[in-house]
């Protein structure tokens, strides 16, 4: 790792910094007259465009601006590993029933004010970031437990790229699969990069409006409606999408049937959705969880506008939390929250009628029996 020691002016106190990449430098106005300026450097990573001058940090407050140089400070730390179920991320068509090693960094480029992760996504106490880790370090831990993946999560990896990219890397070197766990607010271009080393990814489709993008999320809808496109027409990466239901703010059914049939016209029929329960947290402590009810009739109504692979999130659902087979409508993989049950897929095809179904599933048509163990991980001893 390329680090050296910056001394970080919120808190006072010594961090392990990085250089990042993704800027390019601009001239802003110095504020002494209105003739003279002085150099800032512009971030392209995120579509929030963010200027820094020398000291500032961007709004997801872990990119820096550090003598005229874009500083990554959180490269090499995390909030804590933990080993979950791959279903959890979530992800029903990738490597069913196996293991993977999930950890975040602290941070955040969106302004969620539901944000289910806020003590990790919102902090702005470096101090949190108590394990060090590095790549390799990662990658070997995640083998050596007998995980399949790596998740980079809990928080936007977006926002960490090049600490992501190189776990990545590092994975694929123990054949190991990298998933991203993000909400797709990322640029045209620093998204090809990212996405190069991602295997799978969970989108977070967080409404289907403007207006409730820049209330609750601070951020804009149509650059995740472009990272979609993209990741659909311009990618080899597997992703599913998710959809937080959250009552009196994306709830309407009008809403969620736009939603489903853009997904169906420009992504087609076959990148599964899923539906998931709200609960109250943050700064949305207003109102109540999802009902169990409102995430049915969405995921009914994703199916009768013709979308194949619809589940339901955070709620006890086996129905909703099911694979079926599109064609003969057989059970292909049963799920009672994240315990798998009957599995009926001979490779990637339906095990009765042989339908060809998408995704990444074992060969020898057995899947993996993590269930729903949450395991924390020390570093330390890697």
């Amino acid at each position: 790792m390329s680090s050296y020691e910056s001394k970080d002016q919120e808190s006072g106190e010594a961090n392990s910094a990085y250089p990042g990449r993704y800027w390019h430098t601009v001239q802003v106005p110095s504020g002494h007259t209105e003739q003279e300026t002085m150099q800032a450097i512009h971030c392209d990573l995120c579509p929030r465009a963010c200027v820094l001058k020398d000291g500032d940090r961007g709004f997801c407050f872990v990119r820096k601006n550090e003598g005229g140089q874009m500083i990554l400070t959180t490269y090499g730390s995390s909030t804590g590993f933990c080993i979950d179920p791959i279903e959890k991320k979530p992800l029903n068509h990738f490597l069913p029933g196996t293991s993977v090693l999930s950890f975040g960094t602290a941070g955040c480029n969106l302004g969620c004010q539901f944000c289910q992760n806020w003590s990790i996504s919102k902090s702005r106490e470096i101090e949190i970031l108590s394990e060090k880790a590095s790549a390799e370090d990662i990658a070997q831990a995640a083998k050596d437990n007998g995980c399949d993946s790596v998740a980079f999560t809990y928080n936007d990896p977006v926002i960490w790229a090049e600490y992501a990219i190189d776990t990545a890397k590092a994975c694929h070197q123990l054949g190991l699969k990298a998933v991203a766990v993000t909400a797709g607010f990322i640029t045209p271009q620093a998204r090809p990069e990212f996405y190069s080393v991602m295997d799978a990814a969970n989108v977070d489709l967080k409404g289907f409006t403007e207006e409730f993008y820049r209330k609750f999320t601070l951020s804009h809808l149509e650059p995740v409606l472009d990272t979609l496109r993209w990741l659909k027409h311009e990618s080899n990466v597997w992703f599913e999408i998710t959809n937080l239901v959250i009552p009196k703010a994306n709830d309407n059914a009008d809403d969620i049937e736009r939603m489903c049939y853009w997904i169906l016209n420009n992504l087609g029929d076959e990148v599964p959705l899923h539906f998931t329960a709200f609960h109250p947290d943050f700064r949305l402590n207003d109102r109540g969880p999802t009902p169990p009810e409102t995430l049915i009739r969405a995921r009914q109504q994703a199916l009768k506008a013709g979308l194949k692979y619809v589940y339901t999130g955070n709620v006890h659902d086996k129905s909703g939390g099911s694979t079926y087979c599109p064609h003969c409508q057989s059970v292909l993989i049963e799920r009672d929250w994240y315990e798998i049950g009957k599995y009926n897929l001979k490779g990637n095809k339906c095990g009765k009628c042989g339908q060809l179904i998408p995704g990444l599933f074992p060969q020898e048509s057995i899947p993996g029996n993590w269930g729903r163990k949450r395991v924390p991980v020390d570093l330390n001893h890697f």
